[in-house]
Parts: structure tokens; sequence; C-alpha cells
């Protein structure tokens, strides 16, 4: 139940994204509400919290997570969730990395 929560909320999130780009298009506009920025950076954090726990956290996304998290006080929710898909990105990258080299090692 654990593995599936993550994918829960990236799909959910997919899906309201999808669902809220059919706007005019017009500048200035932004499909982009609170909520979306709320999961975005839910859903980095539970991603990081999974990297931490291998060992295999990246340097700077405790950064981005944060700069996240300020961008959508100001109501900046397209940058909040650029952000939040960052950071996401590379935790899940630092969990393949960490999968990858877990039997690394001098080979005589």
């Amino acid at each position: 139940m654990k593995k599936f929560i993550p994918f829960a909320i990236a799909g959910a999130f997919a899906l309201g994204a999808c669902a809220s780009s059919g706007g005019t298009g017009g500048e200035g506009s932004s499909s982009v509400n609170d909520k979306d920025a709320a999961t975005a950076i839910l859903a980095a954090e539970h991603e990081q919290s999974r990297a931490k726990a291998k060992g295999f956290e990246w340097r700077d996304t405790e950064k981005l997570i944060k700069e996240a998290q300020k961008a959508a006080k100001e109501g900046k929710f397209d940058d909040a969730v650029k952000l939040a898909n960052k950071a996401k990105n590379q935790s899940t990258n630092a969990i393949a990395q960490a999968e990858e080299q877990k039997n690394a090692g001098p080979r005589l």
C-alpha cells in the first residue's frame, strides 16, 4: 500500500494538470492553482524521504523544495510546480542511482 501512494499522488497531479490545460492560452493566464502546487510539493517531499532513507539524497533537492514552497506562498504556482517537479525528479534519479550502485565496489 505504501508503494501505491506516490503513484496515486503523481497520477492525480498529472490528471489535474491535463484536465486544466485547456484554458484560453492567453498571456498571463495560469492553469495551475494552489492545490496543484501543494500536490507537487507533497509528491516531491515524499520522493525525497524515500531517497533519504536509502542514503542517496542529492545536494540541492531540499533547497528546491523550499524554493517551491516559497513560490507557492507568493502565489507563483507555475514556478512552484516546476521547482517541485525538478526536486521530485532529482529524488527519483537518486533512488535509481542507489539501486544501480548498491553492489559497487572494487573488483579484484
